[in-house]
């Protein structure tokens, strides 16, 4: 077996002593098990990377398995959403498509083992009296008074409760372990409870749903996975996932490990809390550019391969940890920087008049598609005597060390000529209509001919040959590092985190760009069609990340 490239962890070293030891006859058998009661965030893409990543890289096969338990928060959208995010990411199931739902026969029938070999009963006790007798982290609870029910009045029970013949809250089916447990997870944890809903793939067919706790592990085993990869919050459910293993006929003996989950700052990852946006309309839906999950990074702009290299380099270990966001929104800037083909676009535009150049003539530059890549090719741009500049290249009293245009001064256009500013036009409120200059014909290409050196480089786009655009300028969604911490988050959003430019000028060829296509827009960021509203009637582009990272610099 090759080596695998990737940076060893605590995971791959307990993989590498399996194979050496030919446990599991030599087998790697990972799962990727998500409720569908949400959209994937970039902590799942973590966890995906990870389970799919060691099954690929060890020869083995990583399960999509969706673990379908609690029918009234589940829908389709979130099972296909779900789908969609784990192949754009990279990665694919083949046949390996799992639901916990098909085995709702076999956990039934686990259930029924449980029952007979007397692991566990039925109670009757109400949720608040079922919350009473748990008693707390500091003080054991206490036996139900239904706990000692025999074994044929428990199936009798729990076939009643089956038939449908129960209210929901009326019973639940519960392990018999130890109620004076430190661990609250095996205080006779419920295994099953009744609900009178209808389940997205078995429809009407159960009113009895097993516990996600209970199903879990029993159908890593009943779908033969070796390694069962969770985070660090379960690690006190490992007690109970090895105690039903332990107490049942089992077809397959998988181990659970642990290991960090993905906290990032600026962010949250809660999906209660994700949904609250959602709902809220705080944010235009879980696919909204500012969201962390997968669906939204794709909408922005973020590039798949960026994200799993984020994944990477982050790491695996048994410690939780907050990773900056500035390592996410970096690993997309090394990955666009190599691979995205420049344009020019002006986000905020004023119009330049070069008064000496002829009304009637146009002519077209020949502009690298990227200044380090001559394979992706050039471009042309069309140049007249209108072009529109960026509004905050032009000032008509600058500080020192101003570089840009303003009176008298002359400028680079990129790729063009040089320029001097000689007037500025203006309404009567003051607002500038244009900015008029001259050319110098000798400097096409930009350079003088006579060797004189200018400083300033303005990008443009030619008033003829141009496209209005909506531009969608993304930023950070909160304002604080770890929102919800010492507030509440609702009251922590970053009111500056969208702002919609409607009259930004475009490289006409852009509006043929194909939705979720990428970009430099030069000396402005990192740019993609949007993968919804964009079109050749309607060009809109969301901002990526900008060039630098301005939020670190913020925060010193």
């Amino acid at each position: 077996m090759d080596t695998p490239s990737a940076p060893s962890n605590f995971l791959r070293a307990i993989i590498e002593e399996d194979l050496r030891n030919n446990r599991n006859d030599g087998r790697v058998c990972t799962r990727f098990p998500p409720e569908p009661n949400g959209f994937l965030h970039i902590g799942h893409a973590k966890s995906i990377c990870l389970n799919f990543g060691l099954a690929r890289d060890y020869g083995g096969r990583c399960h999509l398995r969706f673990d379908d338990t609690n029918p009234g928060k589940e829908d389709p959208v979130y099972v296909n959403s779900i789908k969609e995010d784990v192949r754009w990411l990279g990665f694919d199931w083949g046949e390996h498509l799992y639901h916990a739902s098909d085995h709702f026969e076999r956990l039934h029938d686990f259930a029924v083992e449980l029952i007979t070999k007397g692991k566990a009963y039925v109670c009757s006790l109400c949720a608040e009296d079922t919350r009473l007798y748990r008693g707390t982290l500091t003080e054991p609870g206490k036996n139900s008074p239904y706990r000692d029910r025999s074994v044929e009045e428990n199936l009798d029970l729990f076939s009643r409760m089956r038939a449908g013949e129960f209210p929901e809250g009326a019973h639940i089916l519960r392990a018999k372990i130890d109620m004076a447990s430190p661990n609250m997870n095996m205080r006779d944890p419920a295994l099953y409870r009744i609900l009178h809903q209808e389940h997205q793939n078995t429809k009407n067919a159960w009113c009895i749903y097993p516990m996600y706790d209970f199903a879990h592990g029993l159908s890593d085993s009943l779908e033969h996975i070796t390694h069962s990869i969770c985070t660090l919050e379960f690690a006190d459910h490992k007690p109970l996932y090895d105690w039903l293993l332990d107490q049942l006929d089992v077809p397959s003996r998988p181990v659970q490990y642990e290991f960090n989950r993905l906290n990032i700052n600026y962010t949250v990852t809660s999906k209660r809390k994700l949904k609250n946006l959602v709902d809220g309309d705080v944010v235009a839906g879980w696919d909204d550019p500012r969201m962390p999950t997968i669906s939204g990074l794709r909408r922005r702009g973020f590039p798949p391969a960026a994200i799993r290299d984020f994944c990477e380099r982050i790491g695996v270990s048994r410690s939780d940890s907050c990773v900056d966001m500035g390592v996410l929104e970096n690993c997309v800037r090394e990955n666009l920087d190599a691979a995205a083909p420049r344009a020019m676009a002006v986000l905020r535009p004023i119009k330049l008049i070069i008064e000496n150049y002829p009304e009637d003539k146009e002519e077209f530059f020949e502009l690298a598609n990227h200044p380090k890549n001559p394979e992706m090719g050039s471009r042309k741009v069309g140049f007249s005597r209108e072009i529109f500049i960026e509004a905050e290249d032009f000032m008509e009293n600058p500080p020192g060390k101003y570089f840009r245009l303003s009176p008298g001064r002359e400028v680079r256009l990129r790729g063009a000529y040089l320029v001097t500013c000689q007037d500025v036009l203006k309404k009567s409120d003051g607002t500038i209509m244009a900015v008029i200059c001259t050319y110098d014909p000798e400097s096409r290409g930009g350079d003088a001919p006579d060797g004189r050196k200018v400083k300033g480089t303005l990008h443009w786009v030619g008033a003829r040959h141009c496209a209005q655009a909506e531009v969608r300028l993304y930023d950070r969604l909160f304002t604080v590092e770890s929102p919800g911490k010492d507030a509440d988050f609702l009251t922590q959003i970053n009111a500056s985190s969208l702002e919609v430019l409607t009259d930004c000028k475009i490289e006409k060829s852009l509006i043929q760009a194909a939705p979720e296509a990428r970009f430099q827009f030069e000396r402005q960021g990192f740019f993609c069609a949007d993968r919804h509203d964009h079109g050749t009637g309607r060009p809109v582009f969301n901002r990526t990340v900008t060039l630098r990272d301005s939020w670190s610099k913020t925060a010193k």
